[in-house]
């Protein structure tokens, strides 16, 4: 059953991202159901092992049209309607929020995602040097962590959050 669920994740993660992004696949792999504050489904995450850090495929669906922050927040908790159950962003190395931060950025922060007029969009990212589990700072720590879909764009730059507005959808990251 267990190499079932691996290799169902492997297709997927090859349907995502492309047959190279599965390669790597078998050193770990966690998902998320993305919800919004009502409960109602906004899309999937895939998260993969890869030898150069933890691969991020995430699928929107039913979002409203424009640019969106994702992040990977601390807390494995997605309290609606507001999520602020999941906590911060991802930050082991205790830095300022944002790509263009010259103090940042923080290991959950990850780039806009574009959704269309039919309210899908997708996001493909490299967390690079991230770890899912083992490691300095795994992201399967004891309180678990979290996808995040935000309201607004990410400005890469404006600590704590990017100014990227209200937890619009969220997700619990799963092994």
């Amino acid at each position: 059953m267990r190499g079932t669920k691996i290799l169902a994740a492997v297709a997927i993660a090859a349907s995502l991202t492309g047959a190279a992004y599965a390669q790597h696949a078998m050193a770990g792999h966690a998902m998320a159901d993305l919800v919004d504050g009502q409960g109602q489904t906004k899309g999937k995450a895939m998260l993969m092992q890869g030898k150069d850090g933890i691969h991020v495929a995430v699928q929107g669906v039913g979002l409203p049209a424009g640019v969106h922050a994702v992040h990977v927040h601390t807390i494995g908790t997605c309290t609606g309607p507001d999520f602020a159950s999941a906590g911060g962003h991802w930050n082991p190395a205790m830095k300022q929020h944002g790509q263009d931060n010259p103090m940042g950025a923080h290991m959950g922060d990850m780039p806009n995602m574009s959704v269309v007029a039919d309210g899908t969009g997708k996001m493909n990212f490299v967390i690079k040097g991230a770890m899912l589990n083992g490691g300095s700072a795994p992201l399967f720590d004891t309180d678990g962590a979290a996808i995040v879909i935000h309201a607004a764009a990410d400005d890469y730059k404006t600590d704590p959050t990017g100014a990227a507005g209200g937890r619009i959808a969220c997700g619990i990251i799963k092994k």
